[in-house]
């Protein structure tokens, strides 16, 4: 038995070895105003990133802001879609969604939506669809994505998160508030199939690996829940930081990562479909709760700033957030 538990030993620390990630960089961006998601256009090696209420457009090359897209008032997610040359940016104080030109970033369309307070946003390359996610009104918005017309409201019962495709015809949200991730027919435009994820609570990010058909939400409770997307049923859970806002799934590494608002950043192995384990925690900066990826370098970008002190709580402020310090917004580079 001795040599059989050396033996397992032996063949998983190849699998099980560190990355030594770390805190290589930061971009400066101009601007004071908050953040939310960011999208990186693979093929061009830019970073889109959602900011107050402007989107900035960074060479990752150089690392440059190279473009200011304007009017997005209360911005939050930004979905590329490189077959159509087009950026889908949801506007969450306008009810909007505005549409650009991926190559020149000028304005295609500002489209006028009912759902409140749009959020996450998904490209589903599969139906041609764009699945805009309003928090406030627990429904998902679906335009067509190549003559930009709105063709259907989805209810949804629950406030949804970010959201993944299997590029097949079903689409996943996160349920925030129910716990839960809805699938949807991306093809008949209706939910087909509801997955409870208990333990896992306040779900937010939503990553998910195609090959192996396992959805990964990262949770308020500090916790990533793996969930098989065909049963719907709670693979395991991994702990993680606390304050993640979003995952991202690594397929050629098969690595998970968490980006955790407390200031570290969660690195997990998939050593086969089933089994998950936290190879390290990477320190970043407090804030940093969102992530995206560049699947080309497999450099991890993650944006936030400086904090002030946090004001004390009133009556009509009961939850009070610390200010950002001017002039300090950046997106942070690991890798």
């Amino acid at each position: 038995m001795k040599c059989l538990s050396v033996v397992s030993f032996l063949l998983l620390a190849p699998l099980l070895m560190a990355q030594n990630l770390k805190l290589s960089k930061e971009i400066k961006v101009a601007g004071d105003l908050g953040w939310d998601y960011l999208s990186v256009d693979e093929p061009a090696q830019r970073l889109f990133v959602s900011h107050g209420n402007v989107v900035n457009v960074i060479d990752l090359k150089t690392d440059k802001t190279i473009a200011t897209i304007l009017d997005t008032k209360g911005v939050h997610g930004i979905a590329i879609a490189n077959d159509l040359n087009k950026a889908f940016i949801t506007d969450g104080a306008d009810n909007a969604v505005t549409i650009v030109n991926l190559t020149t970033f000028e304005l295609i369309e500002k489209v006028a939506i009912q759902g409140i307070k749009p959020d996450a946003v998904l490209y589903d390359k599969f139906s041609k669809k764009v699945f805009v996610y309003n928090a406030k009104s627990s429904d998902a918005t679906v335009l067509d994505a190549v003559s930009n017309k709105i063709v259907k409201t989805i209810p949804l019962d629950g406030k949804p998160e970010f959201s993944a495709t299997n590029a097949k015809g079903l689409v996943y949200v996160n349920i925030e508030d129910k716990n839960q991730i809805k699938v949807i027919d991306a093809n008949k435009l209706e939910v087909v199939n509801t997955f409870d994820i208990s333990p896992g609570d306040e779900p937010s990010g939503l990553a998910f690996d195609t090959a192996n058909d396992r959805l990964f939400s990262v949770c308020g409770n500090s916790m990533l829940v793996v969930t098989n997307a065909i049963t719907g049923k709670v693979v395991t859970t991994v702990p993680i930081g606390d304050g993640s806002d979003g995952v991202f799934f690594d397929a050629k590494r098969k690595l998970i990562f968490s980006s955790n608002g407390e200031g570290t950043l969660t690195v997990i192995k998939q050593k086969d479909k089933d089994s998950y384990a936290v190879l390290e925690t990477v320190a970043t900066v407090k804030g940093a709760r969102t992530i995206t990826m560049s699947k080309t370098t497999g450099t991890l970008y993650m944006p936030t700033a400086e904090f002030g002190k946090t004001p004390e709580a009133t009556t009509e402020n009961p939850h009070p957030r610390a200010p950002i310090v001017p002039n300090s917004f950046k997106v942070l580079v690991v890798k």
